[in-house]
């Protein structure tokens, strides 16, 4: 999967929105304001932070050299996830989604509320 790919991926679902907060190189996807993915456009290889099941977490960076703690993130809820490296695609858009539903499971009510609406 490539930067554009993810990009379309990520835009596709419902209650999402694409922000630079940081800095013009890095790109955030949040839904519903709360961030669930993260790159740095300025590296050379692509790679993403992804929101992840702390048990989860562990068990990929043990099985995929190319999953790793979390880059500027915390290592117990982020991976960092090396998109170049031999993941397959549907692999990487399973880890997307779970990144996207760990959070609108964690949305305040009011926020789910709003997101039912969508």
């Amino acid at each position: 999967m490539n930067i554009e790919e993810f990009h379309a991926y990520c835009m596709a679902k419902k209650g999402v929105e694409e922000t630079f907060p940081f800095d013009e190189e890095t790109l955030v996807f949040k839904v519903m304001g709360k961030m669930f993915a993260l790159t740095g456009l300025e590296y050379a290889e692509f790679r993403v932070n992804l929101k992840c099941d702390p048990d989860w977490a562990i068990e990929l960076r043990e099985q995929y050299p190319a999953i790793q703690p979390g880059w500027h993130m915390s290592k117990k809820h982020w991976n960092t996830v090396y998109f170049e490296e031999d993941l397959e695609d549907s692999f990487l858009r399973e880890l997307i989604d779970h990144s996207y539903d760990l959070v609108v499971k964690g949305l305040s009510k009011k926020l789910k509320e709003e997101f039912a609406k969508l």
